[in-house]
């Protein structure tokens, strides 16, 4: 195997620009049929854009720190997934990132400035830390991604991608630093990983424009442990094409605004999504980040009006322990967009610990009012046929706040099943589960008389 080190093509790691001199170093590799670039130890190396090629491993040694340079000059324009990169690739078969080292992608240097509960980025541009675009046999092992200015790991029609044992540690105060963001991929693994982002840790997408690289099918995520702003676990927003055979098991969620998640708000659908033996915590956060503290989201509702929305199907949820300030959210706008969902071994424990109101539901990005006043339930569901509870229980901890509501709280969800569900309403005087079949689709979410009155508005 060829190592090709990227000092013998002069980089220098003096905090210059060493693009150049790396991207050189790659070129030879490739050219040679593949092998190793190795980025040594013991110094910072900066660099602009660099185009990883087929069959080249990036080796960064332990020690050794591949730094995004901050000037715009040193990058390439936005290629074809419509973002500055800093680590990018196409159409390359057989691409590796290996090593203990770190990349740094130096994202609040991007920032323009600092609120309390979040950077603000006005600036014409920010760099992707890594984005692949048809890149088969990807493999992404053991390195740490630091500081992203935007997505961290974005991988674009790419089949058979094996992601292990990574670290990523950006921001929690920057906007739209996913973490890992496989998109019309299939065939992936993820596993081992600790992620702490801003944005969502891991998001599957299927973004609009790329019709001809299918959907999101064949995906496994286990043994991560997560922190976000945003939603630890998910699925979508962006849904222009199908999510299939997704399992997600064995990951802790600590301290996210959302933990597990499914928001469809295009025309794909998802079918056949597991979600097991997780631990999740959630807290509230400012407005301006999506969520309030569901360890459990699901909905399905359109992002623009009259525009098509696909549907929910065969979602399970089992053996999962959460404690939020929130208990699950399960609603779709129209009969037919969520069905067949089981929260199976669901402890649900709601215990308010930060400053923030509760008493809210967040349906963004959607085509009306997003935020809505209704009291919390332990587990709210609205037109969702087929659903299942069973051997689940809901706690209330700590003082009873003003917005706490029932243990169970059903519209509209035809073939509704319950079974050994234990739990109590949060105030005295209160129901604990409440069933109707009131929930036609033209109120579009605004049927708040019962929220109201849990609250005693």
């Amino acid at each position: 195997m060829s190592i090709h080190s990227i000092a013998d093509f002069g980089a220098r790691g003096d905090g210059r620009n060493d693009g150049p001199a790396i991207q050189s170093a790659i070129d030879a590799c490739a050219a040679a049929g593949g092998g190793t670039v190795l980025v040594p130890a013991g110094r910072i190396w900066v660099s602009g854009t660099l185009a990883l090629k087929p069959r080249v491993e990036l080796h960064v040694e332990r020690g050794a720190v591949l730094q995004a340079s901050t000037e715009g000059d040193d990058y390439l324009p936005a290629g074809i997934c419509g973002k500055h990169v800093f680590l990018s690739g196409q159409d390359a078969p057989d691409v590796a990132i290996t090593g203990g080292g770190v990349i740094d992608g130096r994202g609040t240097s991007f920032m323009t400035h600092e609120v309390a509960h979040m950077y603000k980025c006005t600036a014409p541009w920010r760099p992707s830390l890594i984005s692949l675009y048809r890149c088969p046999r990807l493999t992404v092992r053991d390195v740490t991604l630091r500081d992203a200015a935007n997505w961290a790991l974005h991988m674009t029609g790419c089949d058979d991608v094996v992601i292990h044992g990574i670290r990523i540690l950006n921001g929690l105060k920057v906007p739209n630093c996913d973490g890992i963001d496989p998109d019309h991929c299939r065939r992936v693994r993820i596993s081992d990983c600790h992620i702490e982002a801003g944005d969502d840790c891991i998001v599957l997408k299927n973004r609009k424009g790329f019709p001809d690289l299918g959907g999101c099918e064949d995906i496994t995520v286990t043994n991560c442990t997560l922190i976000s702003t945003s939603c630890a676990l998910k699925i979508g927003t962006e849904s222009h094409g199908p999510f299939r055979n997704i399992a997600f098991s064995n990951c802790v969620v600590r301290g996210s605004n959302r933990g597990l998640g499914i928001q469809l708000r295009d025309g794909g659908d998802v079918e056949d999504v597991l979600f097991s033996h997780c631990i999740v915590e959630t807290r509230h956060f400012h407005d301006d980040w999506w969520g309030k503290a569901e360890p459990i989201h699901v909905s399905a509702v359109p992002r623009q009006k009259d525009a098509p929305l696909g549907a929910i199907r065969r979602v399970r949820f089992d053996d999962i322990l959460c404690r939020g300030e929130n208990g699950a959210f399960l609603a779709a706008i129209a009969p037919g967009h969520l069905e067949d969902v089981v929260l199976s071994g669901v402890r649900m424990e709601v215990a308010h610990r930060t400053t923030y109101e509760g008493g809210w539901q967040d349906r963004r990005p959607c085509c009306f009012e997003g935020l809505r006043r209704h009291a919390v339930a332990g587990i709210y569901a609205q037109r969702v046929a087929g659903l299942t509870v069973r051997d689940t229980d809901v706690r209330w901890s700590g003082e009873p706040r003003p917005w706490h509501g029932h243990a169970l709280e059903a519209h509209a969800c035809p073939g509704l099943r319950v079974d050994r569900f234990d739990g109590a309403a949060a105030r005295p005087g209160l129901e604990p589960v409440v069933v109707d079949d009131h929930a036609p689709a033209e109120e579009l979410f605004d049927r708040e008389d019962r929220g109201r009155e849990a609250m005693g508005l």
